[in-house]
């Protein structure tokens, strides 16, 4: 496979992958986004605490996700252009900031300020290691991006966990034991940031002018568009999907099956951990099987899960939802790497632009969900979204990935 000429190490790095750097970034990403999911852990204790409407509840998913969305391809795009590798564990700090400041927030308004906060730092760490995995990759960039990705989702998984076991006896307040884990994740972006800074980056006008040259061989610009925009869709399908579970599954069990907050929180844990695991397979399997393959058999093969999980009995709605949440999954990763290849030469932007997608996407549709929420019914949310898996059909006008190589 033709190498894209992005910012990339030296040529001797890209022989063999580097698998210390790669699991330093995806512990990293299990503790950022652990801590990012005491947020939504905390929604079943803010909602009774401070008498939130699920209006509000969506707008505070909006306010973090809407904060990385429209900084991470900022960050990225900048990234290409001039590596700053110590703003790695710089990012982190704004993380710490909003940990202290949710846990301690007497109000709506300050919770706000917290995860706005919160959202900067993942507005750092997300396009900057995603580019990290990028460079120690070697020849295995699905399984590279695969390796830093399940760290995330083994992170948010950990939120329904928190719910049970911390923040239900020690209410909000108990999010201050996260700050340890930011400690922890600073002092590995450190380790990180040096490895990054000892990469020889190809300077920026013979990147630019060598991705043109190579992408002149492949496919079109009108093409290459309509592949983004395709890509496009498929996240937004994909995390929309997300949202309404990770935002409101766990109510629609309190509220229609009469579980309690503890049980509820297990059944979110179970499709958390199951998105874990669909996220380290997919890459290793769109690195043998292709990545359009992967892409559109992820999407749309979690359309009958989805579909079924509104009428099925508490026990298979529980089956379902982690069937769903494996299969689905598995996409994330392989997009960010097929969109790498679309656009040689801008790795940092790409991986800005939809770790950008998927956060503004998620917090919108938590919004948007939300308010539909108040007007409906949670079961309502159930039943309108389990139909967007559908559009993973859209993954069939994709370009083959030997039109990448041409």
């Amino acid at each position: 496979m033709a190498q894209p000429a992005a910012s990339v190490t030296a040529p001797s790095a890209n022989k063999h992958t580097v698998y210390p750097i790669l699991f330093a970034i995806s512990i990293v990403h299990l503790l950022n986004d652990s801590m990012q999911s005491t947020i939504s852990a905390l929604f079943p204790i803010l909602k009774d605490s401070l008498a939130l409407t699920y209006t509000q509840i969506g707008l505070i998913a909006f306010a973090m996700n809407i904060t990385a969305s429209f900084l991470q391809p900022a960050v990225g795009l900048y990234a290409d252009i001039r590596p700053r590798p110590y703003i790695l564990p710089v990012g982190v700090c704004f993380t710490l900031l909003g940990i202290v400041t949710l846990a301690l927030a007497p109000s709506f308004g300050v919770i706000l300020c917290a995860v706005i906060a919160m959202g900067i730092g993942s507005a750092v760490f997300h396009p900057e290691s995603s580019r990290v995995a990028y460079l120690a990759a070697g020849g295995k960039r699905g399984l590279a991006q695969s390796i830093f990705q399940v760290g995330g989702n083994i992170g948010s998984s950990l939120g329904p966990v928190m719910t049970a076991l911390i923040f239900v006896p020690l209410g909000q307040i108990g999010v201050l034991w996260f700050t340890f884990a930011a400690l922890t994740a600073i002092v590995l972006q450190y380790y990180v940031a040096r490895w990054y800074s000892r990469q020889d980056i190809v300077p920026r006008k013979k990147r630019a002018a060598s991705a043109i040259q190579e992408a002149a061989g492949r496919l079109t610009r009108g093409q290459v568009v309509a592949a983004v925009s395709i890509l496009v869709f498929l996240v937004f399908s994909k995390h929309v999907y997300i949202s309404s579970i990770t935002s409101f599954y766990s109510f629609y069990l309190i509220e229609d099956y009469g579980v309690s907050v503890e049980r509820a929180q297990l059944f979110l844990f179970a499709f958390l951990v199951a998105s874990a695991a669909g996220t380290f397979f997919g890459g290793p399997l769109a690195d043998r099987y292709g990545r359009r393959n992967i892409i559109w058999l992820s999407i749309v093969g979690t359309a009958p899960f989805s579909l079924l999980l509104p009428h099925a009995s508490l026990f298979w709605s529980g089956v379902l939802c982690v069937c769903a949440g494996f299969v689905l999954s598995s996409a994330f990763s392989i997009i960010v790497v097929y969109a790498q290849e679309l656009l040689p030469g801008k790795v940092g932007l790409v991986s800005g632009l939809f770790f950008g997608l998927a956060f503004g996407i998620g917090g919108l549709g938590s919004a948007v969900l939300g308010t539909i929420a108040d007007a409906t019914s949670i079961a309502f949310i159930m039943n309108l979204c389990a139909f967007l898996p559908l559009l993973g059909l859209l993954a069939l006008l994709l370009p083959r990935d030997e039109a990448l190589n041409a």
